[in-house]
């Protein structure tokens, strides 16, 4: 038992002091990553603009647009929730089901915002809201006219579509429009449209009801009448002006806008590098756990209102509660929007704090009141409680501009809306229903408000202690956009052909790459060299777009390409050969060209690229029927190189030219490679020999977990004896 117990002892302390070892190493190598000054933060210095005076310098008309935009988007809300039990007894459905059907509108537009963030990254986007806004408008008014749950659940689906468009886009509108100084105010005020809109669409639609005779189907009428406005709002958005994306931070941190037209980037790229931006991944993920509550909420206290004995309230009464519970947040909104401003120049992580805490404070007001019986009290703490939820929102549209690079924040906010409404949202709206049935309506809430606004509050809260680190971040990759735009307009003829800077990279929690740099000019072919495991794969995998970096930028003849697609990257120029992953082993030869020829645009073209590629490869003309997987590892790797080359790239990736194959099939490869080099063909190779390396690159760089220790001239490697021996122990060949 002892000398178990003293090899499991020895064990622990070998595996701790790795550990120690590792922590000290990724310390060092951030290092670099300092947290800015305050008076380089955007926004966090400065005197404070005022709504008015920033409406002189971005325009009155966008900021009024947008508002009233939101105004009718919530009479159309109020209206479906205040007239929930009359379309209740219309369509013969459950709670459950209600609740369900008025759900999916939600979906759908959590849904459609991100394709919609990411056209707006492609065309303007006034035109993309203009258009959405009016499809929205069609399906509110055949909202009125449904005869079945079917027809009400594709009407709210399609307005759920239509309504997409707003959630991304119009901060980000707003956020390009005005200037910095205004920003936490000016998004205050387009969201307090929210606000008016969910006090007076209750009041609308019950005086509407009433004045309509307060008939059972009045509702059907209500919807048509919101539909109008909205239609005359797409419009006059949809041909309003576009400001440019990026200007205003541009403009705060460097003094002026740069002009910059780079590929539109991809949503799974921009999910990928959001889940670092550790402020922003715990704040989502707390409005996500928030979710559970805040689509229940509504629909659940309608039916509360109308279906308990002691209320009994109709849709009038109903309507003006719910208008009631919302002044307080209409008179907070203003308030918190200008201490906010205060805050976030003083101190910007507890404004993300005091998100947290009001969102905590809002499950405490809701869960009091749910225990009081009496209708006064019930409103007046249900009033507490929204106020305290518009104050926690005010800061958060606010906070994801702050923390999210400009080219990215589009889909920042459209991901919100996914968290809010699939992560919580939709599940917690059918959980609510299905209590509310077996129960009560009260029982339902005070099972899912108080645990959803308790988590989701701390995890703000936590997310907090990394904002002004991911505010740094964002502004220092600005300031070195704008001093290598200002390196390439003094040296044009130097423009890099690929440029990496400041770039790191992770699987899950284990970071593999660290603030790795290089530069390849057009013509020169770079060696990636070190030990097993020092991130030469990883890096190729992040410059042809494999692979999302946790920060830093990809350039491609001075065009930011990191968080483009592969395929795109493909049609710019840049193709990669990968190790040992480049075929398709149970196809032949001639299926392997014929398939990757389809990336050629030109039909034309693509027999000839063939029969070019086997001129350069004549073994693979002799086995265009042989099955890919059962040639020799030299043949296969010259098919994957004659894949790549079918494609005439610009930048061509290699991993592991040489791995594992017999030393004539590596000269005959190599007198390709040398044979592609005197055309100009830029080329940066992954390769273990360092004989090999040396006699095909002009630049060498040398990674040794993660970092470059050498860069520079292939042939002044030879002098860094410490860092070849390295190579030789790790069992790479000479």
């Amino acid at each position: 038992m002892t000398e178990h117990g003293s090899e499991a002892g020895g064990t622990a302390a070998l595996v701790a002091q790795v550990m120690a070892v590792e922590d000290n190493r990724i310390a060092a190598a951030q290092a670099d990553l300092k947290v800015l000054p305050d008076d380089l933060l955007p926004g966090a210095t400065g005197e404070p603009m005022s709504v008015v005076k920033a409406m002189r310098v971005g325009g009155f008309s966008m900021i009024s647009l947008l508002t009233l935009l939101l105004v009718i988007e919530e009479f159309d809300r109020a209206a479906v929730i205040v007239f929930g039990p009359e379309i209740q007894k219309a369509l013969a459905i459950s709670d459950t089901a209600l609740i369900g059907l008025s759900s999916l509108g939600g979906v759908v537009l959590v849904l459609a915002t991100i394709p919609m963030a990411s056209l707006g990254d492609r065309v303007r986007r006034t035109r993309v809201v203009g258009v959405c806004t009016v499809i929205w408008a069609a399906f509110v008014a055949l909202t009125g006219r449904v005869q079945n749950p079917f027809q009400m659940g594709l009407t709210r689906m399609g307005s759920g579509f239509g309504a997409s468009a707003n959630i991304p886009l119009s901060p980000a509108l707003i956020t390009d429009t005005y200037p910095i100084q205004s920003r936490v105010r000016m998004l205050a005020v387009e969201g307090l449209g929210r606000t008016i809109g969910q006090v007076f669409g209750p009041l609308a639609a019950g005086g509407l009801a009433v004045a309509l005779g307060n008939h059972d189907n009045d509702w059907r009428t209500v919807l048509l009448l919101f539909s109008i406005p909205a239609l005359l709002l797409g419009l006059g958005i949809f041909f309003h002006a576009e400001p440019a994306r990026g200007k205003v931070e541009q403009e705060a941190v460097l003094g002026e806008a740069l002009d910059i037209i780079d590929p539109p980037v991809r949503i799974s790229a921009v999910f990928q590098r959001l889940k670092k931006v550790r402020t922003y991944y715990f704040m989502v993920m707390g409005i996500g756990v928030l979710g559970f509550a805040l689509v229940a909420v509504p629909g659940l206290m309608s039916l509360l209102l109308r279906k308990e004995t002691r209320y009994g309230y109709g849709a009038y009464r109903r309507g003006w509660i719910f208008s009631v519970s919302l002044l307080g947040q209409f008179i907070a909104v203003p308030i918190a929007a200008y201490i906010g401003e205060r805050v976030f120049r003083e101190n910007p992580p507890r404004l993300l704090r005091i998100m947290g805490v009001f969102v905590v404070l809002y499950g405490l007001f809701m869960t009091i009141g749910l225990r009081l019986h009496s209708p006064v009290l019930l409103v007046g703490f249900w009033t507490l409680a929204n106020t305290c939820l518009g104050v926690a929102f005010v800061t958060m549209r606010p906070t994801i501009a702050a923390i999210v690079p400009y080219r990215m924040r589009a889909q920042s906010f459209a991901l919100v809306g996914v968290y809010i409404f699939l992560m919580g949202g939709f599940f917690g709206g059918l959980l609510g229903g299905a209590i509310s049935d077996a129960s009560s309506e009260r029982t339902a809430l005070t099972f899912i408000v108080p645990p959803a606004a308790l988590i989701g509050g701390l995890l703000i809260v936590y997310g907090s202690r990394f904002m002004r680190a991911d505010i740094s971040l964002c502004v220092s990759e600005l300031l070195e956009e704008r001093d290598e735009r200002i390196r390439m307009s003094n040296e044009p003829e130097h423009i890099p052909v690929l440029q990496v800077r400041n770039l790191d990279a992770s699987y899950g929690p284990v970071q593999v790459l660290f603030g790795v740099e290089l530069e390849v000019q057009r013509g020169e072919t770079l060696a990636l060299l070190g030990t097993n495991g020092a991130g030469k794969s990883t890096l190729l995998k992040c410059i042809s777009g494999i692979l999302m970096p946790d920060r830093g930028v990809v350039r491609m003849n001075g065009k930011t390409i990191t968080f483009v697609e592969p395929e795109i990257r493909v049609n710019l120029g840049m193709v990669q050969v990968p190790g040992g992953e480049a075929l398709f082993n149970t196809m032949t030869v001639r299926e392997n060209f014929e398939i990757w020829s389809r990336l050629i645009a030109d039909p034309t073209k693509r027999e000839s690229a063939i029969a070019h590629v086997t001129d350069v490869f004549p073994q693979l003309k002799e086995r265009m029927d042989q099955r890919a997987g059962s040639m020799s590892g030299g043949q296969q790797q010259m098919l994957a190189l004659g894949k790549a080359l079918m494609l005439e790239p610009d930048v061509l990736l290699i991993d592991e030219l040489s791995l594992g194959l017999a030393p004539v099939v590596v000269q005959e490869l190599i007198s390709v490679v040398e044979g592609l080099k005197a055309t100009g063909l830029t080329m940066v190779i992954v390769e273990q020999s360092v004989n090999i390396a040396l006699a095909l690159a002009d630049k060498a760089i040398f990674m040794e977990r993660g970092q470059v220790k050498y860069q520079g001239p292939a042939k002044e490697l030879l002098n860094h004896d410490e860092l070849l021996r390295s190579v030789f122990l790790s069992g790479a060949g000479a």
